[in-house]
């Protein structure tokens, strides 16, 4: 399945309550998530047949619905038990699960959607690391020229897929100049997070975290934070400038897909691939398969 297309493999997807194969997974054309980006979505991963944070990831994407009023038909427990089922049936344990909710082809196909239905998919497919060898050398970053918006112009606590488009022009725009991803600012100026991952700093022992007040508090992020919590490390999470980089030592990602990667570079700025760095990137791994 390594390097196949993504809509040209073996297995089988979960779409609205049936197993299909994984082919013929498809939409139609005038689909409006297609034309109009009504859609959410959950990026998880599995370790030892087990989803981390499975019901905490099902819960945010019901929520996601609700905050881009797309009303989701199904419950916690059918969400739960559809990536199950995708996992089962794809025969893996450890996986990258993807859940999505749309607004499908119906009666609307002007920005309203009331009267479409609302679709929802579950994929499930084995996906390395996700900065290639970047957790042993450090990514490097670029820092993205679009900023993440003002909570009073978009649902910013969604994940929601309108959302990432400035996220995908950051990471091309990163690739073109040889880098992993792009770090992106606030619409304020502040220290916002990567394209797909939330972003800690360490100086002195201490680590240091913007606060997440227009962009997604990410489930590993919260979860970091804990395990740093539980080896008596001080975390202040607080507004970051730009300007702060050059005297901070050790730098890392956090992402279900990135989990947690050191941070080499930021443009100008460079990061040692530290002790604490690795070790909290060690407690991780240790606690999702516990």
């Amino acid at each position: 399945m390594a390097g196949a297309a993504y809509d040209d493999r073996e297995g089988v997807i979960w779409l609205d309550g049936e197993l299909v194969p994984w082919c013929e997974a498809n939409i139609h054309v005038l689909t409006h998530a297609l034309h109009y980006a009504s859609s959410v979505f959950e990026g998880e991963r599995a370790y030892n047949g087990r989803i981390f944070k499975s019901r905490e990831h099902s819960e945010r994407l019901l929520k996601s619905g609700r905050d881009i009023d797309l009303p989701i038909p199904y419950t916690v427990d059918e969400i739960e038990a559809a990536k199950y089922q995708a996992m089962e049936a794809n025969g893996l344990s450890d996986a990258y699960v993807r859940a999505v909710c749309w607004r499908g082809s119906g009666e609307d196909m002007g920005v309203t959607a009331s009267a479409n239905p609302v679709r929802m998919a579950v994929a499930a497919w084995s996906w390395g690391a996700y900065y290639g060898d970047a957790k042993d050398k450090g990514a490097r970053l670029d820092i993205s020229r679009w900023k993440r918006p003002s909570p009073e112009t978009i649902p910013c606590f969604a994940k929601a897929s309108g959302l990432y488009m400035i996220c995908t022009l950051s990471k091309h725009a990163a690739e073109a100049k040889g880098c992993s991803d792009a770090m992106m600012l606030d619409h304020r100026g502040f220290v916002a997070e990567a394209t797909g991952a939330n972003i800690f700093f360490v100086r002195d022992g201490v680590v240091h975290t913007p606060l997440p007040d227009c962009f997604l508090n990410g489930l590993t992020r919260q979860t970091v934070i804990s395990l740093l919590k539980e080896r008596q490390i001080k975390v202040e999470e607080r507004h970051i400038l730009p300007s702060e980089l050059e005297n901070f030592q050790q730098c890392w990602l956090t992402g279900t897909a990135a989990e947690v990667t050191p941070v080499g570079k930021i443009g100008d700025y460079s990061f040692e691939v530290g002790e604490l760095a690795r070790a909290i990137a060690d407690d991780y791994e240790r606690f999702v398969r516990m």
